[in-house]
């Protein structure tokens, strides 16, 4: 099946009538009734639940759910109500992942498809969505290549690359920690294009690599890595581990009493991490990607209080990309009228975000050029705790993101469209 005629050719369901609000920016509610029988749109969700990133996954998915009931009570998409179909990908299988996309597509008859947490799944995911001409939001795999050098055009991402978080981080951890880094990097695509970025965006301001080390998905036993890093005499070793991995780290590291002589920090944190760490080991300077805590900025609060109210915590950055994930395919389909895949994916080419779906102080958009949604970054410290026990993090800086994604003409991404 070619590119070009893969989109038109899935007309796999009659489109019915129009219930979000013609712009894709309007949000208010039509309540239209659905019509009795009337077959829904699929959203499907390929994503970990299982090992080490389960808990981030889990997280993604709340906010997936949190937004199809607020779709639904708005009139579905397309006056059609909205179902998601969900998969475990697990959390390092990239042939799981591939699987579990087709079963979705071919099976399951989805007409969208988000995921993944892992970069490495995201990109085996990605040329999935592509050969099959579907629109597929990635909600938190970071490797830059997804909205760069192997960027589709029917392709979105939600969280930050790894360049953006480098370019955000940098400063900090000059200035905080100093110019000696040690590297504890995880081996998949995520962990080495953070570093790669970490280390141009580093030598910039002086920064050098004073030795690095790749650690498996899963690993528990950190040791060695902390043993070599605290040999290398560095100015701070720098955690670039996600989930488990960050939490088994972090909690060695400071048992070994390495914070006590090195500086401990990264570029991404996750609150999921914090809050698996002692309060002890909540130490660092690291970039959030969404943060709960944000005073004054318009409807925060209310996400917050419903995600508590679902699930009993706050909200992490990963609630929130999945709940962006889920409202993109509504607000791309609302815009166009349709579901026609290449219909959508131009129209969500450069959209900026209604301020009840961003969510943050700048308003957030996605670059026509990559993809790439530009939100803001959110700079600061890990603390014990805070005015509530979940703020475990202290935002000293708020970095837009078109600032840290850089120049568009840089960038590796090179858009083709379906003739």
């Amino acid at each position: 099946m070619s590119q070009a005629d893969t989109p038109n050719a899935r007309g796999r369901r009659t489109v019915l009538g129009t219930a979000l609000a013609a712009s894709a920016v309007n949000l208010a509610p039509p309540f239209l009734r659905y019509a009795r029988g009337e077959q829904s749109v699929l959203i499907g969700l390929a994503n970990p639940l299982t090992g080490t990133y389960a808990a981030v996954g889990k997280n993604e998915l709340a906010g997936c759910e949190l937004a199809v009931s607020q779709i639904n009570a708005k009139g579905g998409i397309l006056g059609r109500p909205v179902e998601l179909r969900i998969e475990d990908s697990t959390s390092g299988d990239a042939g799981t992942a591939v699987q579990k996309s087709r079963k979705l597509i071919e099976r399951d008859k989805v007409d969208f498809l988000l995921g993944n947490v892992n970069s490495a799944l995201a990109l085996a995911m990605a040329q999935v969505s592509y050969e099959k001409g579907i629109l597929h939001i990635v909600p938190g795999g970071h490797t830059d290549a997804i909205t760069g050098a192997t960027c589709h055009w029917n392709v979105f991402r939600v969280c930050n690359s790894t360049e953006m978080e480098a370019n955000a981080s940098a400063t900090q951890l000059v200035e905080k920690a100093g110019r000696k880094w040690y590297y504890i990097t995880p081996d998949y695509a995520y962990g080495h294009t953070l570093q790669a970025a970490l280390e141009k965006a580093g030598g910039k301001l002086g920064a050098t690599k004073v030795g690095a080390d790749l650690s498996p998905l899963g690993t528990t036993d950190f040791s060695s890595y902390l043993i070599k890093a605290q040999a290398a005499n560095p100015d701070v070793i720098l955690f670039l581990v996600q989930g488990d991995d960050m939490v088994n780290a972090l909690k060695q590291a400071v048992q070994f009493g390495l914070d006590k002589r090195l500086h401990l920090a990264g570029a991404q944190q996750e609150l999921e991490s914090l809050e698996g760490l002692p309060p002890e080991a909540r130490i660092g300077g690291w970039v959030f990607e969404w943060y709960w805590k944000q005073p004054g900025v318009p409807h925060v609060a209310e996400f917050v209080e419903a995600i508590r109210k679902k699930t009993g915590k706050v909200p992490t950055a990963r609630t929130w990309f999945g709940f962006v994930s889920t409202w993109s395919c509504a607000l791309a389909s609302a815009a166009t009228k349709s579901l026609d895949t290449v219909k959508m994916a131009r129209a969500l080419s450069g959209m900026k975000l209604p301020p009840e779906v961003g969510l943050g102080p700048n308003t957030a958009f996605y670059g026509a050029e990559d993809h790439q949604l530009r939100a803001s970054l959110y700079v600061g410290t890990a603390q014990a705790s805070g005015s509530d026990p979940e703020d475990l993090f202290n935002v000293t800086q708020v970095v837009s993101g078109a600032a840290a994604a850089g120049r568009v003409e840089d960038s590796a991404c090179k858009l083709v469209w379906p003739g």
